[in-house]
C-alpha cells in the first residue's frame, strides 16, 4: 500500500535543473536516505561554462551515492581521489567527520552530451558520524544484475533479492535501478521497514495509482510493494532501517545541531582542506560573501 506520493520540486542550479525529492516536509527520510536529487535530464552543449560545475564544498555525517543513467562527472576530493563516474557505476563517498569534493562536467565541456542521474545522501549511524572519511568507486562488475520478463534490475547498494552489492555500507539498506519495458513489473523486498520507489522516466501504476516521472511513492512497512510499467520506464527502489532524527543544513547532516554549527564555523574559517587537484575555488557558506573572482573560472 502506498502511504505517500512525493513529487519532485525542480530547482535551477545555475545551468541545469535538479528535481529535489528528499527531504520533504511530510517525509524527511526513507530508511537512511535523507537526500534525493534527480539531475537532469539535460543536453549540455560543447563548450559548457565552468560556472555550471559544482565547485569544492564540504560534507559531514553522511555518505553520498552518485549514479548516472547518461553522461559523465569527474569527482575530486580532499583525500586525493580523482575519479570519473559513468552510467551504471557507483561513486560512494563517506564524509564522516569531514570531507570536501567537487563535481565537474569536463567531458560535456569538451564534447557536449546528455546528463541524467541521481545523487542521494545516506545518513550515517551515530557511531559512524565521526568516522574517517573515505571514497570508493565501483564498476558494474560489483553490482549484481537480474533479468526477468521485460525487466532489468541492477542492485546498486546494499542487500536485496538474495544478492549483495560490493559497496560498503554502515546500516541495513538497499538501492536498485530498474529498466522496465511496457507492462513489465518490479517489486520491492519486504524485509525493510521503510521503502520507496522513484520514477526517473516514463510512467507506472502502483496500488491503483499512476505515477509519472518525478514521483516517489513511499510504501507501508513490510507489505507487498509492486508496480507495473504503463510505458517504458526507469525506476529506482530504495529503503532500509531508520536511524533516528537527523538535522540537515546546507551540505551537513548530523544527529547534533551543535556539530553542524561547528562544521559551518570550520568551513567559514578555512579549516577544511580543499581537494589537492581542485583547490582554486570553493562554494562559500550560504549567506557569506562570495570569494574573490578567479581568473581561471
Amino acid at each position: 500500500m502506498i502511504e505517500l506520493v512525493i513529487p519532485q520540486r525542480r530547482r535551477d542550479l545555475g545551468g541545469f535543473e535538479v528535481g529535489r525529492v528528499l527531504p520533504y516536509m511530510k517525509r524527511r527520510m526513507v530508511g537512511p536516505f535523507i537526500f534525493f536529487d534527480h539531475m537532469g535530464p539535460v543536453d549540455f552543449p560543447a563548450g559548457l561554462p565552468r560556472s555550471v560545475d559544482v565547485r569544492p564544498h564540504p560534507h559531514i555525517g553522511l555518505s553520498t551515492v552518485t549514479y548516472l543513467f547518461d553522461g559523465e562527472i569527474m569527482h575530486r576530493d580532499s583525500l586525493g581521489s580523482e575519479q570519473a563516474i559513468r552510467p551504471g557505476e557507483v561513486n560512494w563517498m563517506t564524509a564522516g567527520r569531514g570531507i570536501t569534493h567537487s563535481e565537474r562536467f569536463e567531458r560535456a565541456r569538451r564534447e557536449g552530451g546528455r546528463m541524467h542521474g541521481i545523487q542521494a545522501w545516506v545518513a550515517l549511524p551515530e557511531r559512524d558520524e565521526e568516522a574517517q572519511p573515505a571514497f570508493f568507486h565501483h564498476g558494474t562488475e560489483d553490482l549484481p544484475t537480474f533479468e526477468t520478463a521485460g525487466a532489468s534490475c541492477r542492485l546498486i547498494v546494499g542487500e536485496a533479492f538474495g544478492a549483495r552489492a560490493r559497496v560498503e555500507t554502515h546500516s541495513p539498506m538497499f538501492y536498485a535501478h530498474w529498466h522496465l519495458a511496457r507492462d513489465a513489473r518490479a517489486e520491492l523486498p519486504k524485509d525493510y521497514s521503510e521503502r520507496a520507489m522513484y520514477v526517473a522516466a516514463g510512467s507506472v501504476e502502483a496500488d491503483g495509482q499512476v505515477l509519472h516521472a518525478g514521483d516517489m511513492a513511499v510504501f507501508a512497512p513490510r507489505e507487498a510493494a509492486a508496480l507495473r510499467a504503463i510505458e517504458p520506464a526507469i525506476v529506482m527502489g530504495l529503503g532500509g532501517e531508520p536511524l533516528g532524527e537527523r538535522f540537515i543544513e546546507w551540505n551537513f547532516v548530523s544527529s547534533s545541531k551543535e556539530r553542524i554549527e561547528q562544521a559551518k564555523a570550520d568551513w567559514r574559517a578555512g579549516r577544511m582542506k580543499l581537494p589537492d587537484a581542485d583547490n582554486q575555488e570553493f562554494i562559500p557558506l550560504p549567506g557569506d560573501p562570495p570569494p574573490p573572482a578567479n581568473p581561471m573560472s
